[in-house]
């Protein structure tokens, strides 16, 4: 045992309680025939939970933590804090990059060999834990090699490195038992269109993402492969701008069948959706996977990475999880970080166990709306036209049979009422 989280004992669900504790999540409680657990899949992040320092655009590190520094004994010192905070808060899930687990190396043999020793002393960690990895991924962004992209890099050794790297990475997932694995490209994009080949940087993006499915069929890696999309910053436009951009990817490379989106709250936002769109249109495309669960500060325009506090939109969010038939290896994993001025190690646990309380919330908010049934009545109501045979038959006639039937049948179509405020209300009722 360390002594980073001294004093703080497990947390309980008690709604009475005025210390620290689950008001609202019950891991036990049952929703829609299924333990509350079960539907969340909660995890934490271990890069902005253990490995951000603080800083921001303006500012240097803030956190002093005593596992900061680049020595295998500290990198072990926090993964002891990690597993502490994990039995604490009682999450079933852990999910890390390479880069925060494990110090850099002089070369890339060096780094992988520091990878494998402390992934091994993690699974060690595992055994004596309920908390599992939800899914690993790499980093391919922090370090100034990839300052012009990794798989969309100009230069050829790059986008060799960093296969070698996400090659080490899915490895480690499928030795830890990971249930996903997630590619993040943070820097696959362009500052200028003057000193970029928009498709040869494609078409080696996609076929990095192929080389990363062949491999995974190769070693018999059952979990699935995510990729999260992301608009912008720190680039000027990124290839995987949002789901809807990600799929046409995919199609492009005959991966749609492979691939599925990890999709974060906080990117729907910078892209020009909300969350709940792109849980939707990737429930549509049959690509929805697993979630990002942060919010952004809607005044800075930037990605600030907050953990969420807005039953409202949570609610929103496990509405369309839970009509996409709920996470199947994907869950809510926690891309959350406290705000720089959050020193202390209690806050760190009050930071997790709030945004466990709203998802919390959020999901018996979903779950009622859906048993309720409203919502969905109406939302059939509105298409039920399109259930008659003649509405049919038009969709697999032609343009002229289309047409013909606004002579023949005296057509004097007008339009109805969307409804939209009624349905707010609706949801009101709920959150």
């Amino acid at each position: 045992m360390t002594d980073f989280f001294k004093g703080i004992a497990p947390l309980q669900f008690d709604p009475a309680s005025s210390e620290l504790a689950f008001r609202h999540y019950d891991a036990d409680e049952v929703v829609l025939g299924k333990r509350m657990e079960d539907h969340l899949r909660f995890a934490a992040a271990w890069w902005h939970s253990f490995a951000w320092p603080g800083g921001d655009p303006f500012g240097g590190q803030t956190f002093e933590r005593p596992w900061f520094g680049d020595t295998m004994d500290l990198a072990r010192l926090k993964a002891d804090v990690a597993f502490e905070m994990f039995d604490i808060l009682n999450v079933p899930f852990f999910c890390w990059h390479d880069a925060d687990i494990r110090p850099e190396g002089a070369s890339f043999a060096e780094s992988r060999r520091n990878f494998e020793e402390i992934v091994d002393y993690i699974i060690g960690k595992m055994e004596g834990s309920k908390t599992k990895l939800l899914w690993g991924t790499a980093n391919l962004f922090s370090h100034r090699r990839f300052m012009a992209g990794a798989a969309t890099n100009p230069d050829p050794d790059i986008f060799a490195w960093s296969a070698a790297t996400v090659k080490s990475c899915l490895d480690a997932t499928q030795k830890m038992g990971g249930q996903n694995y997630v590619l993040w490209g943070g820097r696959e994009g362009y500052e200028t269109l003057l000193n970029t080949d928009l498709k040869r940087e494609r078409q080696q993006a996609g076929r990095f993402l192929q080389m990363v499915v062949e491999y995974k069929h190769k070693i018999g890696f059952k979990g699935a492969i995510l990729v999260e999309p992301k608009p912008q910053e720190p680039s000027k436009h990124q290839y995987d701008f949002d789901v809807a951009t990600v799929y046409g990817f995919l199609k492009e490379f005959g991966l749609e069948g492979e691939v599925q989106m990890n999709i974060e709250q906080g990117h729907a936002i910078l892209a020009g959706h909300s969350f709940e769109h792109e849980l939707a249109l990737a429930a549509s495309l049959g690509i929805f996977g697993s979630i990002d669960m942060n919010r952004n500060d809607y005044q800075s325009g930037w990605d600030t990475d907050q953990f969420p506090n807005n039953v409202p939109e949570v609610a929103l969010t496990y509405y369309e999880v839970l009509k996409a038939g709920g996470f199947t290896t994907g869950g809510t994993n926690f891309d959350a970080k406290l705000r720089r001025q959050s020193l202390d190690p209690v806050d760190l646990i009050a930071g997790h166990a709030g945004a466990m309380d709203v998802c919390a919330r959020g999901l018996k908010a979903a779950a009622a709306m859906l048993e309720d049934g409203t919502l969905e009545a109406m939302r059939a109501e509105r298409y039920a036209g399109w259930d008659s045979a003649e509405a049919q038959a038009m969709l697999t006639g032609d343009l002229a049979g289309a047409a013909a039937r606004v002579e023949a049948e005296g057509l004097d179509p007008q339009p109805r009422s969307g409804r939209q405020e009624i349905l707010e209300n609706i949801v009101n009722r709920f959150v």
